[in-house]
């Protein structure tokens, strides 16, 4: 089957693939998680920016025989746009991806959310205000229907996260569509705070596709239920889609 390198997103670590991607092994796929700089747990803040994160996905896709499938989340969906517009995959899958547009409206969103948190990130220059408690964690990336369990797991592995990041996505760092060729799988969540449906239809659109969205979650789609069947889709859409090469 296919090589599968997995891209998660903005205050999380290869841990939050570990089901997922154990699914996917399960169905003979060759897959693997990166773990971008500084996203070790350890305490303080980190300080990289959106390139570093694109050499880490380099080096990783690096491993494998041939180019993999990448699976982006969050952030780790603009990392896969990135890194595609100047190397080779097989193809991409965006799991709630930053979207083509950009931040400023997601940025924009997550401020009047969250007024006070963005004030002391800012103030800080540090993203880790926004995940200070479990409410904070479920209300960007779970749904109220989340079961309490989920949530506070997902809380107790969660880690600060790169300001400069959020300066790169909200002056120049953008996804340039026109310089990609590859087949891409658009997923969003229907219940996601930060990037809603109508922003990851826009995305699909820009590659020439459609955007797939899942009813009823929330932004950590691979945590929340129904992350088997969003694995089988992945799985069946790698199976059945013509890889270059």
């Amino acid at each position: 089957m296919s090589g599968i390198l997995l891209i998660h997103g903005a205050w999380h670590g290869p841990w939050c693939w570990e089901d997922f991607a154990d699914r996917l092994t399960g169905r003979g796929h060759e897959v693997r998680a990166v773990q971008l700089r500084g996203h070790d747990r350890r305490p303080g803040r980190i300080w990289h920016r959106v390139h570093h994160y694109v050499d880490d996905v380099r080096r990783a896709a690096a491993e494998f025989a041939r180019p993999p499938v990448l699976v982006g989340h969050s952030l780790g969906g603009l990392l896969a746009q990135k890194y595609v517009e100047r190397h080779p995959a097989q193809a991409v899958v965006l799991m709630a991806s930053v979207p083509t547009g950009g931040m400023i409206r997601p940025v924009a969103r997550l401020a009047a959310r969250h007024p006070a948190a963005f004030l002391k990130a800012n103030l800080q220059l540090s993203l880790a205000p926004f995940i200070r408690t479990p409410a904070l964690a479920r209300d960007l990336f779970f749904t109220p229907d989340t079961p309490q369990e989920v949530v506070g797991r997902c809380h107790t592995h969660l880690q600060n996260e790169s300001y400069l990041v959020l300066v790169d996505l909200v002056t120049f760092v953008r996804p340039r569509p026109g310089r990609v060729d590859v087949p891409m799988l658009v997923l969003g969540a229907e219940r996601d705070p930060f990037f809603t449906p109508d922003e990851v239809r826009r995305t699909a659109r820009a590659y020439g596709t459609e955007a797939e969205i899942l009813p009823g979650i929330g932004h950590d789609m691979m945590l929340e239920h129904g992350w088997r069947e969003l694995a089988d889709r992945v799985d069946s859409w790698v199976r059945g889609t013509p890889l270059p090469g």
